[in-house]
């Protein structure tokens, strides 16, 4: 499956109206595709095309996009010669902002012929008598990309993929105006519908590509599968999983990760909240109970699709009462009531906390080693391709401290690093603690032995009943206190060509209008003002919180740096007591040449033995999986009557039966 940036399935209202805006004509498709094509004359329309209807179509001309909601998959087109709006509804969120982006290039990009000869054209046409012909408008080329930013006004405002943060607040605006291939608006264009082709996605990392590895993930994930996608750290399987979201309708659609800190970085919501049950400590009776109250089944029976992140710390008992209550509240016997799972983590990294060692199941510890997870998943996929780390000394170091498998080489490698001289420009590196309390206890008291009084930063919260919930899930907290010099690290992308990215390690320079000025490892400076942080709760609601995007960073947790890529950090490995644990740690490194272990000891690196047996068998399987339809050999030890091909037929059922797919 291919994305096409000129066509779009959602949900779409078309209402009439007359001279003093009365509502006349109405017509509304649950699923309609709207495509943009062409007339003889190259005259721009959008075709809709229902179920069990004739299509119909719009002209391109004189008309209003207004795009303020296009990120929760919905826009409007008003059609003014015709009197015709077009409301757009549970669209894809990236597809529907590169349908809206090729109508604005379309119309501005295009290079005009002079205008006698387009009259000689239109008149030849219309002469002819013969009926138009309508034909699908072809890719986006580059020239009509600057031709659309120069109508715009926007060429030598930054670069074109990335602008500078302050640029970027002033281009944004909710409508623009296209009559006859010409923008009027209050405010310049909008970067996002000009930018170069990318996959779908909303945000800053629209011009970062997919490799072909994450698109077959993205392409099975979209076509209705039960996925579940894996690989090593720094191989980018958040970032796809912001895509997968922006690829699929909003309307049943649930992203949900185990951690607040990993729901918030999808833009979703903990998985505890979704389900209904908390923290699923009860029989699975009365977690059926707590589900099937009104606004919990609501939520479970609106559900299409749901996807988890860090299914890596979901407990299999946990997994196993959730689709079990799926079933029940849903009312049908398919594995998880028939809802679509796409689930995305790494077993070798962080485990499940349990919180009663001797009372829980040894034997379920993992997702995968319940009986649903079996009976749910469909396709797996290991994403291979580091995109963190390009030393390929460091990642080959880093894949095999992933199996916890440490030799002589690597531990005389980690070793050297204790020399090692990572700071500079009055930034420290950043201590990694296994310990969340070690870490805060460290930040305090480097805090409080600065010379300077503190300034206190309040956030700005949509609702301060839920000051708790939002300290829980963010990196961004209610209060914060800064003084000059202060260790920080940056958390929010603000503009990454320029290295302002989450995880970018500063320090605090001065205070300009009451706002931090920090300068970064790169030497440059940036004054951090408010940004805004947006969680959804299980009901499809939304709570913001407004603060500087700034943390503290003499010390983190290894439980608070999963997702992170820190360019300065040291660690000490000494109170590790989780498999995995090292491994995340080490892997948030950039590089060995931004990395210092102080004490680094082969007998804190191990890997939990049931997860290698599990990635070691499904491993074997996408092997086979792949050799079997492509291997020469067994085509031919078939025909020549080899004995040996004579289990190749039961070995093609049972990979039928859970097909497998590998990705290298």
């Amino acid at each position: 499956m291919d994305l096409n940036d000129a066509a779009l399935t959602c949900a779409v209202t078309i209402l009439w109206t007359n001279a003093v805006g009365v509502t006349g004509k109405k017509m509304f498709f649950k699923t309609a595709t709207l495509r943009l094509i062409r007339n003889d004359v190259r005259e721009l329309f959008i075709e809709v095309a229902g179920e069990k209807a004739k299509p119909i179509k719009f002209k391109l001309k004189n008309v209003m996009v207004h795009k303020k909601f296009m990120s929760e998959g919905k826009a409007t087109i008003n059609f003014k010669i015709e009197n015709c709006s077009m409301y757009l509804s549970n669209a894809p969120p990236g597809t529907l902002m590169y349908f809206l982006r090729t109508i604005f290039i379309k119309l501005n990009g295009a290079v005009h012929k002079d205008e006698a000869t387009s009259q000689k054209q239109l008149r030849a046409h219309m002469l002819s008598g013969k009926p138009s012909n309508f034909e699908e408008v072809s890719p986006i080329t580059t020239t009509e990309m600057i031709m659309a930013r120069k109508k715009a006004g926007l060429l030598g405002r930054g670069s074109a993929t990335t602008p500078s943060p302050l640029a970027a607040k002033k281009r944004r605006f909710d409508d623009f105006k296209m009559d006859d291939g010409k923008v009027t608006s209050n405010a310049p264009a909008a970067k996002r519908l000009y930018q170069d082709k990318s996959t779908p996605s909303l945000g800053m990392e629209d011009n970062v590509k997919l490799c072909e590895e994450q698109w077959e993930v993205l392409r099975a994930c979209t076509s209705g599968k039960n996925v579940f996608f894996t690989g090593s750290a720094g191989t980018g399987k958040s970032f796809l999983l912001r895509k997968i979201i922006s690829a699929l309708p909003p309307d049943g659609t649930m992203a949900t990760a185990s951690t607040g800190v990993a729901a918030c970085l999808i833009g979703g919501t903990t998985l505890h909240a979704f389900a209904g049950i908390g923290g699923g400590d009860y029989g699975l009776t009365r977690c059926i109970e707590l589900a099937s109250r009104a606004a919990s089944a609501q939520i479970w029976r609106k559900c299409k699709r749901l996807i988890i992140d860090e299914i890596s710390m979901v407990d299999g008992q946990y997994f196993e009462k959730i689709e079990a209550v799926a079933r029940h509240v849903r009312k049908n016997d398919k594995p998880f009531g028939g809802i679509q799972l796409i689930l995305c983590g790494d077993f070798l990294q962080l485990p499940p906390v349990v919180k009663n060692e001797n009372n829980s199941n040894p034997t379920q510890r993992f997702c995968f080693q319940s009986n649903a997870w079996e009976k749910c998943i469909q396709c797996v996929f290991e994403l291979k391709e580091v995109h963190r780390q390009s030393d390929p000394e460091f990642v080959n170091i880093l894949n095999h401290i992933r199996i916890g498998h440490v030799n002589e080489e690597i531990t005389k490698r980690l070793r050297a690093t204790s020399k090692q001289k990572i700071e500079g420009d009055g930034i420290l590196a950043t201590q990694l603690c296994s310990h969340t309390n070690d870490a805060q206890s460290i930040n305090e008291t480097k805090l409080e032995s600065l010379e300077g009084e503190n300034i206190l930063f309040r956030s700005e919260d949509s609702d301060a009943n839920m000051v708790k919930q939002l300290d829980s899930q963010l990196q961004a907290t209610s209060q914060l206190y800064l003084k000059i010099n202060a260790q920080v690290m940056l958390l929010k992308n603000i503009n990454i060509s320029a290295g302002l990215v989450n995880g970018a390690r500063g320090v605090v320079v001065r205070f300009e209008k009451g706002l931090p000025v920090v300068r970064f490892k790169n030497n440059r400076e940036y004054v951090c003002s408010h940004e805004k942080w947006i969680i959804k709760t299980a009901s499809g609601g939304t709570i913001t919180r407004r603060q500087v995007p700034l943390k503290l960073a003499w010390a983190f947790s290894i439980h608070k740096s999963q997702g992170l890529t820190l360019d300065c950090v040291e660690m000490s490995l000494s109170k590790v007591f989780e498999a995995g644990q090292a491994y995340v740690a080490l892997s948030r490194a950039k590089s060995l040449d931004s990395l210092r272990i102080l004490d680094f000891d082969p007998k804190q690196v191990w890997a939990n033995a049931q997860v290698l047996q599990y990635y070691k068998l499904f491993r074997r399987r996408l092997h086979d999986s792949t050799m079997i339809p492509l291997g020469a050999k067994n085509i031919k030890r078939e025909k020549n009557n080899d004995p040996k091909s004579s289990a190749l037929p039961k070995l093609k059922k049972s990979l039928m039966d859970k097909p497998i797919v590998s990705i290298s």
